[in-house]
This record gives C-alpha cells, structure tokens and sequence, in this order.
C-alpha cells in the first residue's frame, strides 16, 4: 500500500515538474478520462489527484464494480453493452456464474462483508497464466476466482494482468502514465511543446526551419507571456474583488 501511494505520489510530482508556465495540472489531467481507463470513480481519482487518501472498499465489491465499468465504457462497435454470456463463454464459464457474481455483491447491504457465494469463490492458491509472460503466478487473495478475472481482462481488450482488483493508488498511476510520456515528449520535442501547448500549428510548421536553440527561445517566450497575462488576469480579478467589496 505505501509502495502505492509513493509511485503515485512520485508521478504527479514529475508531472507536475514537466507542466511548465502557462499551464495547470487541470490543463494536462483530465479526470473523466482518468477514471475511464484506471476504472477508479471521479471522486476518488480528485481525491487521489489532492493526495488524499480513498474511501475502504472490499476487494471483491472493487472488482464487481470495475466489471461493471467495463461493460459500461468498453461497448460492442454497435454502441450496446457485451452481454455476461458472452463474457463468460471467453473463459469457460457460465453466465449465471458471472451474473449472479454482479447481482450478489450489488445486493449485499455492507460493502464489506462479502456474500456467501462470494467467499466460495475466494481460492487462493489457484495458479493462473500470466497474460504477459505466460508463466504461472499465484491468484490473488481474495475476490472471485483468479481465472474468473483473468478471463474479463482479456475479454476486455485485454486490459493488464490485475486490473480488476488493483489498488486506487496503483490503477490511478498507471493510468497516468500515458500522460507523463506525453509531457517528457514535449520536454524533449520543442515542437511538440508549440503545438500541444500552445496549439500554435503554424507556427510548429515552420519550426524545422529553426535550430534547436533557437525553438526552445521560441517556446520559453510564449511561455512566459501566458505567465504574465495569467498574472495580470489574477490581479485584475484580486482588484475587481477589492473595488466590489469597497461598496
């Protein structure tokens, strides 16, 4: 859990390093989409986002509502939702296996304590394929049997080994990922500052015409004009805000 919470903690702080003048970290995340691909609600991911700690949650209602999420957000081309047959047909199951795996967890009143069937299914020693070396790995502890998420993960375009039971912390961080390359792109890519940055596409065109350290100029001058014009634009609210307060 601590090993968790540092990464995360290390990532927004090297996002946050990359962002640079001009622009915010609410500039570059996007928690909608955040949430989308980690499987993490909206408010847990600001909560996380702040450093703040998330809610407890029961492994397994986590990894019944990431099915959930899955079959809300990962549709067929069709627009329409996989059905649990489906699904449960990818890895050898039923489909009242699945549903009824769904339906229980929504029903049970206390979000931590597992249902009946539930605590049946919780077989820890299970031996698994890894979906990326091949090698035999241990189930997780706790939640539906191994194989049972396994086999989601894969039916779901093949989303990484633990997705489904994953902590916040780490499903947030390894969503985040996409994010801090793309900024360490712009560190690295002048050019790619000018046009993610500053949308200024024209601009980027002609930038191969520049030297390197003539572009980077380029870039730190826009940068600090948004700075400034920030500034200004916060001092004319700050004395708006007087003046109003004055009558």
């Amino acid at each position: 859990m601590r090993e968790t919470r540092r990464a995360l903690a290390e990532t927004l702080s090297r996002i946050g390093s990359l962002i640079g003048d001009g622009r915010s970290r609410d500039d570059v995340l996007d928690v909608e989409q955040l949430s989308n691909e980690s499987g993490v609600p909206r408010d847990v991911v600001r909560m996380l986002l702040d450093g703040e700690e998330p809610p407890a949650e029961d492994i397994t209602d986590r990894i019944v509502r990431r099915i959930v999420h899955l079959r809300e957000t990962r549709l067929r081309p069709d627009g329409t939702r996989h059905s649990y047959d489906e699904i449960a047909a990818s890895y050898g199951a039923s489909r009242a296996s699945l549903s009824n795996l769904v339906n229980s967890r929504r029903k049970t009143p206390s979000p931590h304590t597992p249902s009946r069937q539930a605590l049946s299914q919780q077989v820890p020693s299970e031996q698994v394929p890894s979906q990326q070396t091949g090698e035999r790995r241990p189930a997780r502890s706790g939640g539906p049997l191994a194989s049972t998420q396994a086999g989601i993960e894969t039916f779901f375009f093949g989303q990484p080994n633990g997705w489904l039971s994953a902590e916040p912390q780490a499903s947030l961080d390894n969503a985040l990922q996409s994010v801090l390359h793309g900024l360490e792109g712009e560190a690295a890519d002048p050019m790619a500052r000018l046009r993610s940055t500053h949308g200024l596409r024209k601009l980027a065109a002609r930038a191969p015409q520049l030297a390197e350290e003539e572009l980077q100029l380029v870039t730190d001058w826009i940068d600090t004009i948004l700075q400034r014009r920030n500034a200004q634009r916060v001092r004319g609210t700050e004395s708006d805000s007087s003046h109003t307060g004055g009558h």
